[in-house]
């Protein structure tokens, strides 16, 4: 089956209100009927600011790249999206066509 796989971009500590971005993204992707998706944890990455950031002895407190992915309908990635954008979020996405399946 024709997917789209989508992938964001933030920090672990991102927050959108009170709660972790991540977890909203999540909610969102609920309530427009999305299945599933994940949260890795990066052990090192920089992003547009240029800063570095790497899993150390010192644990740097929320402040390593995550990746919060999805494999969704084309139109329930458009809607993701433009919710993102409804709530003047500014954040990094890819999205490419995929297959999906369970075999």
């Amino acid at each position: 089956m024709q997917s789209t796989y989508l992938k964001f971009y933030l920090t672990e500590k991102q927050k959108h209100g009170n709660q972790l971005l991540y977890e909203w993204l999540f909610d969102q992707a609920k309530h427009i009927g999305v299945s599933g998706g994940s949260v890795f944890r990066s052990i090192a990455g920089f992003g547009r600011h240029g800063s570095l950031r790497s899993e150390t002895f010192i644990e740097l407190g929320g402040e390593l790249p995550i990746q919060v992915e999805f494999i969704l309908e084309q139109r329930q990635a458009e809607e993701l999206i433009a919710t993102l954008s409804a709530h003047e979020l500014n954040i990094r996405y890819v999205s490419y066509p995929v297959t999906a399946g369970v075999a």
